[in-house]
């Protein structure tokens, strides 16, 4: 392999730092540039951007950063992703796992799923979005039609928080609960109603729920 040029480096910098920054523009042109001038799609991810967004979640634990800091950061990496996503698809990298992610019926929010969903994929996970307002059988078909080894269920309101239960229960109606991890999140949401309803495990943030994925699917 041939030695990287001192641009090559400055330009795996410059992207952890400004996806740090969240600033959009210059990582999307930084990632153009990185490719034009040799550097391969993985060496971008997990080189500059993978690690940009693990510190985004850890100073977001440590209370440095707060929502609107990982938002910034997750839609500067997203775009860079957006280039990324079909150069890795030729390489033929397999992804570390499928991720299948929804609001349950009801909730219409979306931040917070998005999140998760920009850092999952960062991780390297393949991720079917399934939106918002998602209904128990649109669950349980997504999970017959992809066969992921996890699913993410968000609710943001006290009022949709019981459609986890209604949904793990058609999933396990359907005969499909024990081929995937379930993952519960969102504001009302806790450990203990994780523990409750039957679900997998509980991630209150974005950071937390790769973390939680990787635990639970062996992934080191």
């Amino acid at each position: 392999m041939s030695e990287r040029s001192p641009r090559a480096e400055e330009i795996l910098d410059e992207l952890y730092n400004y996806t740090l920054d969240g600033e959009d523009e210059p990582v999307v042109e930084l990632t153009k540039e990185g490719l034009e001038i040799g550097l391969s799609p993985l060496e971008i991810l997990f080189e500059a951007l993978i690690p940009s967004l693990e510190e985004v979640g850890r100073l977001f634990e440590e209370g440095e950063y707060f929502v609107p800091e990982m938002l910034v950061a997750a839609n500067a990496m997203a775009g860079a992703m957006e280039i990324l996503k079909p150069l890795i698809a030729e390489t033929g990298a397999k992804p570390i796992g499928t991720f299948v992610m929804g609001t349950v019926k009801g909730d219409i929010h979306d931040i917070g799923k998005n999140l998760c969903n920009v850092m999952l994929e960062g991780a390297g996970f393949e991720v079917i979005d399934l939106g918002v307002n998602v209904p128990p059988e649109r669950f349980v078909e997504a999970i017959r039609e992809h066969n992921p080894d996890a699913v993410g269920m968000s609710a943001f309101l006290t009022t949709t928080m019981p459609m986890c239960k209604v949904n793990i229960e058609a999933i396990t109606e359907a005969g499909l609960r024990d081929q995937v991890k379930i993952l519960v999140g969102g504001a009302p949401v806790t450990q203990e109603y994780a523990d409750q309803i039957g679900a997998d495990g509980y991630a209150p943030d974005a950071s937390a729920t790769v973390r939680l994925t990787k635990r639970l699917l062996g992934i080191t």
